[in-house]
């Protein structure tokens, strides 16, 4: 898949479905204890800017606010993590297992890796950082 292709996804019921009409940032891991405890293990998240995000359904589409700066989007009916928005950010992030089939993306960063689990390595080569890193600080 193209990265600027448009690009379909959505939650495991159906309920709440989305379309991206413009470029995704290659994938960021994050392991902090949040996307930890929303997803049962880490997140892999790609982002776009928000102007290129377009909902088609939205029946199931659920925000939880998880911090003072940002939320979380997830379907109410299936409980399908979906995705996390900073509050006053350019950027939506999307979980990058809820777009529909390849993606044409690679991971290019592990971030909040202080907050790792123990039964689990990150042995890819890829960065890892303790916290966010600059160029993802705004959104």
């Amino acid at each position: 898949m193209e990265k600027n292709a448009v690009k379909q996804g959505g939650c495991l019921c159906g309920a709440v479905r989305y379309e991206i009409d413009g470029p995704l940032r290659d994938i960021s891991s994050c392991h902090c204890s949040q996307c930890q405890k929303s997803s049962g293990h880490y997140f892999a998240a790609t982002a776009t800017p928000k102007e290129h995000f377009h909902l088609v359904k939205d029946e199931g589409l659920k925000w939880y606010r998880s911090s003072d700066f940002a939320e979380r989007g997830f379907c109410a009916a299936c409980g399908a993590n979906l995705l996390w928005r900073m509050k006053d950010g350019s950027h939506i992030s999307i979980l990058a297992g809820s777009l529909d089939g390849d993606t044409g993306l690679k991971t290019i960063r592990h971030i909040f890796v202080a907050d790792k689990k123990d039964y689990y390595d990150i042995a890819d080569g890829v960065p890892q950082y303790d916290s966010y890193p600059e160029e993802m600080k705004n959104g």
